[in-house]
């Protein structure tokens, strides 16, 4: 087996400088020269030397995957798992490592931010799931630490990835109207995330546009965690909704509960639909409606977002880059007419 640059040359039929090029990514290398140099070192089993290489590159290769959630939450909602796969085939593609950082406190998060962001440990970070108050985006942006954002955020010199949050809301709202539905609830997501925003905007502007009043005692916030889905149909209940628009799965999934406890049928009594299409909807009884949003797709999008901003490091003024993806409305069994 070989084991040193020499042999992986001979090999790929290059010189020895030819393949340290390729291995520290150098830029001046034609691209089938590149290819023929990594299939020398697959073959061979040659494994570069991680930091010397970083100590020619300044790159250590590893980028950050931080997600400000419990371990419990992460594990128990399938969005997340569904993000870090995309991301992880993306970075495996482009011969990166993925660290994954969760913490539920802001204690944990300054640790993290101390022990591992500010010694240069990582090229980069993809945040995901930041509530708008939190200091680490801020943090992030003065410290001059490449990153990029799962989801929309304000600040113009935030790069992020996101899909159509309000788009795919209003749609969802549009087809309970075509169906007939005037009375129609929404369990909110978390309010104090651009996604939960924008979700409530495409429902207010769905209404707004067909003049049907939006009240108040019809929207109840929950926190994208099932329990708190079932909470918040128990509490709209009282208000007598013909339809639901729930802005999550999980969330959908604890309202299907609350309305069977209540002895109300879906879609007979009350229609339903979601947000994410997560593998599980479609097997339940009965099938959700929901607005399908690409979350693999996002995760990747953000590796190779990322890595485009780590390769143009240098340009200060280069414009951040906002990615929105679209939705889709997969219907199913959960709505009917009234």
């Amino acid at each position: 087996m070989a084991s040193t640059l020499e042999e992986v040359a001979r090999l790929a039929n290059v010189s020895r400088s030819t393949v340290s090029r390729v291995i520290n990514d150098h830029p001046n290398v034609r691209p089938e020269t590149k290819e023929r140099v990594w299939q020398a070192v697959r073959e061979s089993g040659y494994q570069p030397h991680a930091v010397a290489r970083s100590l020619v590159t300044n790159r250590t290769q590893i980028i950050g995957m931080i997600i400000p959630e419990a371990v419990t939450t992460l594990f128990t909602d399938p969005f997340f798992p569904l993000l870090l796969r995309g991301a992880t085939e993306a970075c495996n593609a482009h011969r990166y490592q993925m660290l994954l950082s969760l913490f539920d406190d802001p204690t944990g998060q300054e640790e993290m931010y101390q022990r591992i962001l500010r010694s240069g440990y990582l090229d980069g970070v993809i945040v995901a799931s930041t509530p708008l108050d939190d200091p680490l985006i801020p943090d992030l942006l003065r410290d001059r630490i490449p990153f990029v954002s799962v989801g929309r955020h304000p600040n113009e010199r935030v790069h992020y990835v996101d899909v159509d949050n309000v788009g795919g809301a209003r749609m969802a709202i549009e087809h309970l109207i075509r169906l007939g539905h005037q009375r129609i609830a929404t369990i909110t997501g978390r309010l104090d995330l651009i996604s939960g925003q924008d979700r409530l905007e495409g429902y207010r502007q769905a209404l707004k546009t067909h003049r049907i009043p939006v009240e108040e005692e019809l929207i109840a916030e929950g926190d994208y965690t099932e329990n708190s889905g079932m909470v918040a149909m128990q509490r709209l209940l009282s208000d007598s909704p013909s339809a639901v628009f729930v802005a999550s799965d999980m969330m959908a999934i604890g309202a299907l509960k609350a309305l069977r406890q209540a002895g109300r049928q879906v879609p007979q009594d009350v229609a339903l639909v979601g947000f994410d299409d997560i593998p599980i909807v479609s097997a339940i009884e009965p099938a959700l409606t929901t607005v399908r949003q690409p979350i693999e797709r996002m995760g990747s999008m953000a590796v190779e977002v990322l890595l485009g901003v780590l390769e143009g490091s240098s340009e200060e003024e280069a414009p951040a880059q906002r990615i929105v993806l679209p939705t889709e409305l997969v219907v199913r069994a959960s709505c009917g007419s009234p």
